[in-house]
């Protein structure tokens, strides 16, 4: 793509992501409740882990910070999901209701027009929970921080994120093939995913090479962590986070894709 295809495209992104805040906004109770929801859903996972922790000292060699650490990359990155691509969980609806034809015939991208159809305020309440939930962790962890090191944090923080962006598009893209408004296998998947929030290392090997290679979702949190805490994983899985943040946009892209040549019409 051109670049002026590139600035188009992302202009008119902001444009629908705009546009649909304002319209969530309208209604300020909904978007209180929401917020405080979420937080106190993704709350309640942390008590669990606090509750755990006060009986003992760790979890196979993981002290409760750097579980924190790798719980806190999770609740960003779904927070940064929902806030920018929540209209993703909507593509089953949209595609066995025939609300897709009108996407087919407007001069803009239909993954984009899809990822921007709705923002999901409730990534507000995630984003403010897992900021602090990282600033905790990092408060508390043993880690000799440089400028390159907090470069890198950054940078594995956004790939991170990218990492459930493209898994979970992928997954929602199944609804090309199953015939029904509400995908149980994107939430299956999506739920799997819930397994990352705990070190890898605590699972069997069959779900670490799962996680790691089949449905990369160790990626989006136990990789990232380990590679600033420096321990945990070989060093060199950290640096491929980045590396698979792209590989997992991609196969969300083409999955798309190859369900959109197989689209066909609602009809009347």
């Amino acid at each position: 793509m051109r670049p002026a295809g590139l600035y188009r495209g992302a202009w008119l992104y902001g444009r629908c992501l705009r546009a649909h805040l304002r319209s969530t906004l309208e209604y300020e109770t909904d978007f209180w409740i929401m917020s405080v929801a979420a937080v106190v859903s993704q709350g309640i996972g942390v008590v669990f882990l606090w509750a755990i922790f006060l009986q003992i000292p760790a979890i196979n060699g993981w002290p409760f910070w750097d579980v924190v650490l790798i719980y806190s990359l999770v609740v960003i990155g779904e927070a940064i999901s929902q806030l920018f691509t929540q209209g993703t969980w909507n593509l089953a609806q949209v595609v066995n209701t025939g609300d897709f034809d009108p996407v087919l015939i407007r001069p803009y991208s239909p993954v984009l027009q899809i990822l921007s159809s709705q923002v999901g305020m409730n990534g507000l309440g995630n984003m403010a929970l897992g900021i602090g939930l990282l600033t905790g962790a990092l408060t508390h962890v043993h880690v000799s921080w440089s400028l390159w090191r907090a470069a890198w944090a950054v940078a594995l923080l956004i790939s991170s994120a990218l990492v459930r962006i493209g898994l979970t598009l992928a997954a929602n893209s199944a609804a090309f093939w199953l015939k029904s408004q509400y995908s149980m296998f994107s939430f299956s998947i999506y739920n799997v995913g819930q397994l990352t929030r705990f070190p890898l290392t605590i699972y069997g090997t069959a779900i670490q090479f799962f996680l790691s290679v089949i449905i990369p979702f160790a990626f989006m949190s136990f990789f990232p962590a380990t590679s600033v805490l420096g321990h945990g994983a070989p060093a060199w899985a950290g640096f491929l986070t980045p590396v698979v943040a792209i590989y997992c946009l991609f196969l969300g892209v083409c999955v798309f894709q190859i369900g959109l040549r197989r689209y066909e019409s609602s009809g009347h």
